[in-house]
């Protein structure tokens, strides 16, 4: 058995994998970073939350995760026993909020070692504004957002119960290094993946899907242009340069509400509004019934999975041909039936689902089929953990890393002061600008909120109202 100073070795799993494998072409290493801080608006008694901290690193098996490489260059993990380093304090307070987001940011912006070393960084933090309380960066490769915002809650709930009655320990957290051996034993070979590849293979070959631009057919039609193709489907939608920025735009707690009322009437999830919100936008700006965004599913149904840390989103695009023809509600379900497809299949390999459509209609240099890439994240602290401090404010925030190999990735979470919904534009900056994201999200939603107002009217006719 292959062992690595006294610990168990793994390979990669296929998640981990795809973050690998984007990061080598990447000139920025940093690119699959992730940095977040979370702040309550009370005094902390720092000793405890050191001790929190230790405390949740103990529990939670990815965040000891360390990578070497074999004399052939594959890269293997394996969890450490325990996490000894020292828990770093940087207090802001004689830093404007501006300067304490720039230097978290700087601080995103700089890639971990692949190679025997921790990865990730907390650091105890406090601002000027009077709240106090972490910064978490992790390497992509160890956890995802959801895993992530689960480690931060089991801090809260360790420190919680320390120092306040009446608040309970928090459960067990699952093991991560069984959900790996399960990922693993997929990968190896059995019927569910030659299922799922029989489904992926069908859903590839049953027609070649359509380029949408965010201002149009521009970019297609020159696309086809340029390879004197005018049937070509399908157009590079990167830039030049990975160079990216964060866009967020806020939606209010009133509107949300109405949206989030509107998916519990209907029976449907906010992915599905979302998504159906999206594709209209696209379906209005380039007049085709046809379009794929790609979706990303976090692999998580059951408990264990839910709380074993670590990184399990895979991606794939979610096509749907709708008529204008039909109504709003029509087409969330839709989406809603392509989406559960999806999940029943969501272990397959994202990169043998993309091989294999590039080499079936032999796309080349780089082109796609999916504008931007969606990720709604449900999972919010106020779920446990704080709803137990009478009220206290706290705040969270994501810091960007600079970089990233999609020309627009959108992240929508739930924001911790009212629950309103954040939409957060990650984009190359070369390929789409703050004023195009601007336009999308107006529009975006103008469409939401005029279809969950009139759920029986034609789409054809919500894109004529907005």
């Amino acid at each position: 058995m292959k062992t690595r100073k006294g610990y168990k070795v793994y390979p990669l799993t296929v998640a981990q994998k795809f973050h690998l494998y984007y990061q080598k072409f990447c000139p920025k290493k940093e690119v699959i970073n992730i940095g977040t801080s979370l702040t309550i608006e009370t005094d902390l008694d720092w000793n405890v939350l050191k001790e929190s901290i230790y405390k949740a690193y103990e529990r939670c098996d990815s965040m000891r995760l360390r990578f070497a490489q074999d004399k052939e260059g594959n890269y293997f993990q394996y969890v450490v026993e325990k996490e000894e380093r020292e828990i770093e304090f940087v207090d802001f307070s004689d830093k404007s909020m501006e300067e304490a987001a720039a230097i978290m940011r700087s601080w995103t912006e700089v890639p971990f070692s692949h190679k025997d070393a921790p990865m990730n960084r907390i650091v105890m933090i406090q601002t000027s504004d009077g709240y106090k309380g972490v910064y978490l960066l992790v390497d992509h490769m160890t956890m995802d957002a959801q895993s992530l915002i689960c480690f931060l809650r089991d801090i809260i709930e360790i420190y919680c119960n320390a120092m306040y009655e009446g608040v309970p320990y928090p459960k067990e957290m699952a093991s991560y290094l069984e959900q790996l051996q399960k990922d693993l034993s997929y990968e190896e070979g059995c019927r569910a993946k030659d299922r799922d590849r029989e489904f992926f293979k069908q859903l590839i070959e049953s027609s070649e899907p359509i380029y949408n631009g965010i201002d149009g057919p521009g970019r297609l039609e020159a696309a086809r242009e340029q390879s004197g193709n005018p049937k070509l489907r399908c157009a590079v939608n990167v830039s030049d340069s990975v160079d990216s920025n964060l866009d967020v735009f806020h939606l209010e707690e009133e509107p949300t509400q109405r949206l989030m009322s509107f998916c519990e009437e209907y029976h449907i999830s906010l992915v599905c509004l979302l998504m159906m919100g999206i594709r209209t936008y696209f379906q209005k700006m380039n007049g085709n019934d046809d379009v794929s965004i790609n979706t990303a599913i976090a692999r998580r149904a059951t408990l264990k999975e839910k709380k074993s840390g670590g990184t399990r989103i895979h991606s794939f695009p979610c096509r749907t041909i709708i008529p204008e023809t039909k109504t709003f509600l029509e087409g969330i379900h839709e989406i809603r039936d392509r989406q559960n497809e999806l999940f029943r299949h969501a272990n397959y390999s994202p990169v043998e689902y993309f091989m294999q459509r590039t080499q079936t209609y032999h796309n080349d240099g780089g082109k796609t089929y999916e504008p931007m890439s969606l990720t709604y994240q449900p999972m919010t602290l106020q779920d446990k953990g704080l709803d137990k401090l009478g009220g206290i404010k706290y705040k969270t925030r994501w810091y960007p890393n600079g970089a990233t190999t999609q020309a627009m990735y959108l992240t929508v979470m739930h924001r911790p002061e009212d629950n309103g919904l954040d939409f957060s534009f990650e984009h190359q900056v070369k390929a789409v600008s703050r004023e195009q994201l601007e336009y999308l999200y107006y529009y975006l939603c103008k469409i939401m909120f005029k279809g969950t107002e009139n759920p029986d009217l034609s789409i054809g006719e919500i894109m004529k109202l907005v």
